[in-house]
Parts: structure tokens; sequence; C-alpha cells
């Protein structure tokens, strides 16, 4: 660790390249945290009874990237004592078992980094522009709506 460590610092990146959750928590390392919480989000092989063959995820970049901000922005007043936070999404296809998202955040102390995690991710699905496609095994497909998404909820508006 060098001197820089002592500043808090973000990372955020959307990326078509695989996710190493190895990598994403070695950002979030601090001599002076004693803990890192993560958040994977894998791809899993079932939903609502039909075999799920891959995801894939479409995003407005820098839209995407600017919504991240906000959210880390917000963590960061809402938990002050947070050290480090870096959220990583998988955009193109995510295999099954494959990471499509990581979150780590470090604090001196776990309800911080716990609870700013589960923040994070709740906020992900809510706010920012990332589009999922689930893939089924015989070959049909359905664009995914985050159930959290804020503009589901305006104007009476419900998908079926």
């Amino acid at each position: 660790m060098d001197e820089s460590d002592n500043d808090p610092c973000d990372f955020i990146k959307v990326t078509p390249d695989k996710l190493s959750t190895d990598e994403v928590s070695q950002l979030v390392v601090s001599p002076d945290c004693g803990a890192v919480s993560i958040f994977i989000g894998t791809t899993r092989n079932i939903f609502e009874g039909k075999k799920v063959a891959r995801l894939e995820y479409e995003a407005y970049t820098p839209m995407a990237e600017m919504e991240l901000k906000k959210i880390l922005a917000d963590i960061r007043q809402k938990w002050v004592s947070v050290k480090h936070i870096a959220v990583y999404h998988r955009l193109g296809l995510v295999p099954i078992a494959e990471a499509s998202v990581i979150i780590a955040i470090s604090s001196p102390h776990r309800n911080d980094s716990l609870d700013a995690v589960k923040y994070c991710i709740n906020t992900l699905k809510a706010t920012v522009p990332i589009w999922k496609k689930e893939v089924y095994e015989e070959e049909s497909y359905t664009w995914k709506e985050n159930k959290e998404c804020f503009w589901r909820k305006q104007d009476g508006f419900q998908s079926n």
C-alpha cells in the first residue's frame, strides 16, 4: 500500500470483459479497514421454470457510469466511514454461473460496508440504464424489467 491509500477511492467499470472478483476486491482493501463486503451477481440457470442458457446485457455506458457515480456519492453521504468502493458491471453475453456485477466496499467495521453494498445493488437495479435479456434453452428470450425500476412505478405502468 502507498500513501494514496489514505484517500477514499471510487472504481467504476462497465465492460464486455469477464469480471474478476479478486481484481475488484483488491481495489478496496485498505490497512485501516477491517471489512470488505462483496456482492457478486451471477447468471442462474433457471427462472420461473424456464431453463436459462445465458444473459445478455446492454447499456448506454456514459449514462450508466453517470448514474453509478451518483450512487457512490449517495453511499459516501450515508456511510461516512466507507473507504473504497468498486462497482464493475459486465455487458454482452454472460454465461451461466459467471458474474454480471461485482460490488466491493471497504470500511473500518462490517455494518457500514454490508449496508452500503445492499444499498448499492438495490439502487443500481432501480436507476442505472443497463438492460438484461434472458435467453432460454429453447432459444426464446425475454427482456427483463427490474422490479425496482423507478419508472415502472410511474403513471401506474405495469408489465405482464
